[in-house]
């Protein structure tokens, strides 16, 4: 299927999770760097959104599935075949919207089930070689079910990350918190968020069913 954006299209029928409102999220809320790293890249989407709002950066994307990583080549993305336990480099942002089923009803899709399963890649392996990856000063972010919250800041403050912000993501008013965005800091910096961690939400629908307004300003360099 293809999915049109103001800046690019994106083909998902050869990866084996599709074009979805997390990515989107995650790819319009993370903050900037120069040197990008995309873990899980799927069909590209969070790596060309990144090139579209920072132009200037160098952006890896890396996944573990053949198929996926070609067409995220062909999508635009520059996409290798690789775990990021084997990945080697150095950069200032890396972003993911990771596996996230750990004790669920296994998908009899092995691609799916590998994209949306954590037996590749756990919390405590995305965390620690994200802390291998990032320069002093770099920053992890992360779009999560709101369930794992707790368990991954906790995860985090072990491998010596500081949490700088917390956007917890409603669907509706009405529902309760269904996703949660993380940024993670390898120091504080003050510049950022003099105060802390900066806790905010966001309610993706409005009262009559459409975009709310705060969801539809996060994503209107993209979104049609």
């Amino acid at each position: 299927m293809s999915f049109r954006f103001k800046q690019f299209a994106i083909q998902d029928d050869r990866c084996a999770m599709k074009v979805g409102t997390d990515g989107v999220l995650l790819g319009a809320w993370a903050p900037g760097g120069t040197h990008i790293l995309d873990v899980g890249t799927g069909c590209g989407l969070i790596a060309l959104m990144m090139t579209q709002r920072f132009p200037k950066a160098h952006i890896d994307a890396i996944d573990i599935d053949v198929a996926t990583v070609e067409q995220a080549k062909e999508n635009g993305a520059n996409a290798f075949l690789s775990r990021v336990q084997d990945w080697q480099g150095s950069y200032d942002l890396i972003v993911s919207n990771p596996p996230y089923f750990q004790n669920s009803l296994k998908n009899p899709d092995k691609g799916r089930q590998t994209a949306r399963h954590t037996d590749t890649l756990s919390y405590q392996e995305l965390l620690s070689h994200s802390a291998r990856l990032l320069t002093e000063n770099g920053c992890l972010a992360l779009i999560l079910p709101a369930e794992a919250e707790t368990e991954v800041c906790e995860m985090a403050a072990q491998e010596g990350f500081v949490l700088a912000r917390v956007t917890r993501v409603y669907f509706k008013v009405s529902k309760p918190v269904r996703r949660v965005m993380l940024l993670f800091e390898r120091t504080r910096n003050t510049d950022r968020f003099a105060d802390g961690a900066q806790i905010d939400s966001l309610v993706l629908e409005n009262e009559t069913g459409g975009r709310s307004a705060a969801y539809s300003e996060l994503c209107k360099e993209f979104y049609l």
